[in-house]
């Protein structure tokens, strides 16, 4: 694997042949990753320590707090940031393949097609996060929750257990839908800007 190969990759991933797309490589490397990487930990960070049933015990708690959270919310953003990022990386992998410049792509019609592709499955994957995230975690964050408790103890149904912070987790769940949104709007726009610069290509030959 050459240097120039390496080179145009990187290149690609950073800089983008639409502005709009490299708008979406800033706010998507930058914001969004800053904020779950910095802030989702501070919010989610101690949860399972905090989270405490009754009765307060070790293993009501652990099994409890495996039962309210199938999935951590830092696993899954950070699985969805993964995801998205790959039909993007797999396009420029196959334009620095093909040694074809950024500012060239929007010029050949096959390459056009291939990126508006790429951009396509990022909706569609944001799209599949947004349902996952809304049946795993829901839109809010209430205060209690109830386990069922009868795997561990059939003499009892259920228990309650208290989830810490959870209005700053109901912010930081509002926050990340709206960061999806976002990011489809995005992608969108991208794809609009590229319709017209091609539409202006095919006017100026």
């Amino acid at each position: 694997m050459s240097l120039n190969y390496i080179k145009n990759f990187y290149e690609g991933c950073l800089r983008p042949p639409t502005v709009i797309g490299q708008f979406h490589t800033l706010f998507f490397g930058s914001v969004r990753m800053f904020f779950l990487g910095v802030l989702g930990f501070a919010v989610y960070g101690n949860e399972a320590l905090h989270f405490s049933c009754d009765p307060d015990r070790r293993e009501v708690n652990l099994f409890c707090y495996n039962q309210f959270r199938p999935v951590t919310p830092q696993v899954f953003w950070a699985l969805q940031l993964v995801t998205v990022l790959v039909p993007g990386a797999a396009f420029h992998l196959y334009a620095a393949y093909k040694n074809i410049e950024q500012e060239k792509i929007l010029e050949r019609r096959s390459f056009t097609v291939f990126y508006i592709i790429s951009v396509l499955l990022r909706i569609l994957l944001e799209v599949a996060a947004f349902w996952l995230q809304s049946r795993l975690f829901g839109f809010l964050v209430h205060p209690l929750y109830f386990c069922d408790y009868r795997p561990l103890d059939s003499r009892l149904n259920f228990t309650k257990c208290m989830v810490p912070e959870h209005f700053e987790k109901t912010i930081f769940l509002s926050a990340m839908y709206i960061f999806t949104i976002i990011t489809m709007i995005l992608c969108v726009a991208e794809i609009l800007e590229i319709l017209c610069r091609r539409l202006g290509y095919l006017t100026h030959q």
